[in-house]
C-alpha cells in the first residue's frame, strides 16, 4: 500500500475482491454497480471511480439511460434525477481534465 493513498488503495482492494469473487461478466457487473450507485444516491466521484471499468466493459450511454429507467420505479424519481445530475458532474470533470491535458500538450 502506498504511504499517501490508504483510502484509495483500500477502495481499489475492495473493487478487486468484488471482481475476483463474482461470476458475472464484466458488462453485467458494471450494470449492477451502476444500478447500485443510483440506489444509494452516490456522489459524482463514485460514478467517476467506475467510469473506466464501465467503458471498458462496453457500457453505452443508452445502457445508462436504460438502467435509470429500469430502477426508477424501485428507487424513485428523486434518486434518478439526482443520479442524472451526478453523472453529468462526473462527465464534466472528465471533460475538464481532458481539456487541461490537451492544452498542456
Amino acid at each position: 500500500m502506498a504511504a499517501g493513498t490508504p483510502v484509495l488503495d483500500t477502495l481499489s482492494d475492495i473493487n478487486m475482491a468484488s471482481i475476483e469473487h463474482s461470476h458475472l461478466m464484466p458488462r453485467e457487473l458494471m450494470l449492477a454497480r451502476l444500478a447500485a450507485l443510483v440506489a444509494v444516491d452516490a456522489p459524482p466521484g463514485s460514478y467517476l471511480a467506475n467510469a473506466g471499468a464501465a467503458a471498458d466493459s462496453g457500457i453505452t450511454q443508452q445502457d445508462v439511460q436504460d438502467i435509470l429507467i429500469a430502477v426508477a420505479p424501485v428507487v424513485g424519481t428523486a434518486k434518478v434525477v439526482s443520479a442524472g445530475g451526478n453523472l453529468m458532474r462526473a462527465l464534466g470533470f472528465v471533460i475538464a481534465v481532458a481539456e487541461d491535458d490537451a492544452a498542456a500538450m
